[in-house]
């Protein structure tokens, strides 16, 4: 037994999370588009050099610019999905096209440097494809897609740059949103909400995760999205929360990419409740690390 000090008499009760693993989601079903583009034509005898080349360039450029711009206009989580698998159709007829032409050998370098980043962007369009459509369903579909657009022009940017030394240009039907926010991530044990009335409850939280969390402190009968008491508790951090009134549940969202206008994240985002019901006259210990000699249980919620 422990007693946290003279403003209450409490019974100090360690609670750590039992195990258990997630359930594994179920991967989405995306269906190719129609819209892609066809395989180009065979292309002109070559050796191109770089007048010649640069026509090819800008004939496939306009091929990927129009699946490209569909990324700018996807409103849902499913359509940024649709969006990217027709994108990544693209590069692909792009790599074709690409491949079947002949340089000369000023080009060659370059030539095989674009295939190549051409190939690592379609490579991880398809194989975030999942977590992808994921983050869109936390963070948004536009500022997702926005992401999407800013590692596309990070795969292709080495080999802009080297076509733009041998004055080629190409990329240039690539929307470009500007460059990515500022990291807003809060100071650990930040206080992002605190609303109601004030009681004698405490909580000590650790956080044992490889994520960020915020822990929602949520009265009796209330919405996770309605707490008594946010905060912000970075990985591998520990916070003592005081003042906590009423009998109370907890919900925690853990996730990167912290968005302060919503307090949610953005991206690897996981939304919990613990089953536990806590009452403001004893002091609580919670470890969100699961252990093999947890005492409580959580379960999946939906986002708030």
């Amino acid at each position: 037994m422990r007693r946290w000090g003279a403003l209450f008499v409490c019974v100090w009760m360690s609670l750590v999370t039992g195990c258990g693993a997630d359930p594994e989601r179920p991967d989405p079903v995306v269906s190719p588009s129609n819209s892609s583009a066809p395989v180009p034509s065979v292309p002109v005898a070559g050796p191109l050099g770089t007048s010649a080349y640069q026509a090819e360039l800008t004939r496939i450029d306009q091929v990927l610019g129009g699946s490209a711009r569909m990324l700018t206009r996807v409103r849902t989580a499913e359509g940024l999905g649709e969006a990217i698998t027709t994108l990544a159709q693209s590069l692909n007829t792009v790599a074709i096209r690409l491949a079947a032409l002949t340089v000369t050998s000023r080009l060659s370098a370059v030539h095989e440097l674009l295939q190549a980043r051409i190939g690592v962007a379609a490579s991880r369009l398809t194989s975030a494809l999942d977590q992808t459509e994921e983050d869109a369903r936390c963070g948004g579909a536009a500022y997702t897609s926005q992401k999407v657009q800013r590692q596309l022009r990070t795969d292709l940017s080495t080999a802009l740059t080297q076509l733009k030394g041998l004055k080629l240009t190409f990329g240039t039907t690539l929307p470009d949103p500007g460059p990515a926010p500022k990291d807003e991530r809060p100071p650990s044990g930040d206080v992002l909400v605190r609303q109601g009335a004030a009681g004698s409850g405490r909580l000590m939280i650790t956080n044992g995760t490889a994520k960020d969390v915020a822990i929602s402190i949520v009265n009796d009968g209330r919405p996770p999205g309605s707490p008594q008491l946010m905060v912000y508790l970075r990985t591998g951090k520990t916070v003592t929360v005081n003042r906590i009134g009423g009998t109370y549940h907890l919900y925690f969202k853990s996730g990167s990419d912290w968005d302060p206008k919503t307090r949610k994240f953005r991206a690897d985002c996981l939304f919990k409740k613990f089953e536990q019901t806590f009452t403001p006259d004893q002091g609580w210990q919670l470890n969100l690390q699961p252990q093999p000699t947890g005492n409580t249980t959580m379960t999946e919620v939906e986002a708030y």
